[in-house]
């Protein structure tokens, strides 16, 4: 079962659907997240965040100043400023 994500920033959704992997950075270092990962709640440091779809194609955005949130397979990444790079 693949992740659901959620990408948001102030004001726009950024991206959403289904991934296999996503790594943020977080003011504690860089975290990676994959389906079955334990609950995790984490302010979000400016940096990339790498998503991995199912079908292996990648999604990298810029974000910074927020939090992520990780419950059950639901991953929810809110930042003041997201935009996607590819």
């Amino acid at each position: 079962m693949p992740l659901k994500v959620s990408l948001v920033s102030a004001d726009a959704e950024v991206w959403t659907g289904e991934a296999s992997l996503v790594v943020a950075k977080t003011v504690e270092g860089e975290i990676g997240f994959m389906p079955g990962h334990e609950p995790v709640l984490a302010i979000l440091a400016e940096g990339q965040v790498r998503i991995t779809q199912s079908s292996g194609s990648k999604i990298i955005a810029n974000a910074q100043d927020g939090f992520l949130s990780m419950e059950g397979d639901q991953l929810t990444i809110v930042a003041g400023n997201a935009a996607l790079i590819s």
